[in-house]
């Protein structure tokens, strides 16, 4: 049996006399991850988000397992208005960054993150650290999309970037890394009797260029030659693997990680809706044919528990509570699109004002998201609504493609506690087909204004994938209010749930929230 531990060292479970990692390393929505040694020694891991703002997650790691948000790649989505949710009605839901890369490079001692943004562009950012700040240096201009692409830095210091689906293509950057000299077709899909491939991944391993990518689906494909351009030859690292997440689909995509002792991992993703696409880490070796080899775990497929990679280092915790002190909001907070700056500040709470008038959550600017962690997360939110405004609407949503919310709704002078289930866009365009339905309601208690408003899921692929929503007065005694929600476990959104905070206005602009503390666990 192995003893599972929250503590500060561990985001995961570790056990104290075996010394072994339990997959997922982390059970929250971080996909299409590209790992690699930052110049510290430490192990970032650059993610997507998509529509969410800031953009392109990093996280940082010193062991491998135990892993801590330290910041964005790219500050504010500037890909055009649908980003900013304006009054006159674009959204980019499903958009903005997926599969990118990001790059140390010694020489100029510089951050190097690339990506293929909605425009059907390539946006490269630089950063003197992960941690920023960062800046878009370079755009590679109209249909030039590195799709799904990833950086290598050669030995000469000559950046690479492979990236394509049907065809696969390698560019040589400039000495700067902010222009394309040279590109080549390297090889295609076709040539592994397979219609795309994704999730690109470049490096070079004694002497030998290999690149990593997938079929959609459950097969990853390890490509190797003695040059850059090619001809590569191809082997097949792991087909339909057994997920060791409990109804989580076969992981597939990913990063080849050397530890310093010189130990070989891959990273990946196992599919686990309601909750989102989770990484999982295994071992390799090589084989003779220069080829990595997957090390199947106990249970004959990807394992569920492995030896720790190297000694438990400790990382902040993924969940917590926070009280919003200094003046900024910290990395593990990203926005429903980019957020209208001058309606929110932070100063001991988080006050959120009105920032669209609306009858559309979806259309709500100022929705603040925080990921789901673990097999049953609960939200906990301390909300002063004082200054809340005639028709404004405030609370706390399980947020995805499909949601639902316990808040505080103001009509005149009556304030009432409800719960609204099945707001729904279209998972892949983006367009409101239901506005959802309240389906429970409780009078507040006169003069009332403060409460604790919980939204608890099972987000569990194979578990009851019920959200409950709650209320209380004194942050102790907790009531129910309406039926569970179940949610939502198609894939097609990409994105696992949030926990949602929000506050817009139906009749006008001008009330505001305090958002006292929010605690994640």
């Amino acid at each position: 049996m192995f003893v599972r531990r929250l503590l500060v060292l561990g985001n995961l479970a570790i056990s104290a006399v075996a010394q072994k990692f339990s997959n997922p390393i982390i059970y929250s929505d971080y996909p299409d991850n590209d790992v690699s040694v930052g110049p510290d020694g430490a192990f970032y891991f650059s993610a997507s988000n998509f529509h969410y703002s800031p953009g392109a997650p990093i996280l940082r790691s010193l062991d491998l397992v135990n892993w801590e948000p330290v910041g964005h790649s790219v500050p504010r989505l500037n890909f055009g208005a649908g980003y900013d949710l304006p009054t006159t009605g674009e959204r980019s839901y499903r958009g903005g960054t997926w599969a990118s890369s990001l790059r140390y490079r010694k020489s100029n001692k510089t951050w190097y993150w690339i990506g293929c943004v909605n425009f059907w562009q390539t946006w490269v950012y630089t950063a003197s650290s992960p941690e920023g700040p960062w800046s878009n240096r370079a755009n590679f201009g109209d249909n030039n999309c590195f799709y799904d692409n990833g950086i290598l830095i050669d030995d000469d210091n000559t950046m690479y970037v492979v990236y394509g689906s049907g065809q696969v293509k390698v560019s040589q950057l400039a000495a700067d890394g902010l222009s394309v000299v040279k590109t080549q077709d390297v090889f295609n899909a076709a040539n592994v009797g397979v219609d795309s491939i994704e999730g690109n991944r470049m490096y070079k391993i004694n002497g030998t260029y290999y690149v990593l990518n997938d079929k959609p689906g459950g097969t990853t494909f390890i490509w190797k030659s003695k040059s850059p351009w090619g001809p590569y030859q191809v082997k097949e690292l792991v087909k339909d693997v057994k997920s060791p997440v409990e109804g989580g689909n076969s992981p597939h995509q990913g990063s080849l990680i050397q530890t310093a002792d010189g130990k070989w991992y891959f990273m990946s993703f196992t599919w686990a809706y309601p909750s989102g696409r989770l990484p999982v880490l295994a071992p390799i070796t090589w084989g003779s044919d220069g080829f990595p080899v997957f090390v199947n775990g106990d249970n004959g497929g990807w394992g569920k528990t492995y030896p720790l990679p190297l000694p438990a280092k400790s990382a902040k915790p993924l969940t917590g509570t926070y009280r919003f002190e200094g003046s900024s909001l910290g990395p593990t907070f990203e926005w429903n699109h980019n957020p209208d700056t001058s309606k929110f500040f932070v100063n001991n709470g988080l006050t959120l004002q009105t920032a669209s008038n609306t009858t559309d959550i979806y259309s709500a600017r100022n929705t603040l998201t925080h990921r789901v962690f673990g097999e049953y997360p609960v939200g906990t939110l301390e909300l002063d609504f004082t200054a809340m405004a005639d028709g404004d609407r405030t609370g706390l949503a399980a947020f995805r493609d499909r949601s639902a919310y316990i808040g505080i709704h103001r009509e005149g002078n009556a304030y009432t506690i409800a719960a609204v289930h099945n707001m729904t866009i279209d998972e892949t365009a983006g367009n409101t087909l239901d506005f959802g339905r309240t389906v429970g309601t409780a009078q507040l208690r006169q003069g009332v204004r403060k409460i604790w408003l919980r939204t608890k899921m099972d987000v569990r692929p194979n578990g009851s994938r019920e959200a409950s929503f709650l209320y209380s007065y004194d942050g102790n005694t907790y009531t129910q209010l309406g039926a569970t929600y179940k949610l939502f476990d198609s894939w097609g959104f990409f994105l696992g749930y949030r926990f949602g905070i929000f506050n817009f206005a139906t009749k006008g602009l001008g009330g505001s929230v305090k958002v006292n503390s929010f605690t994640s666990a």
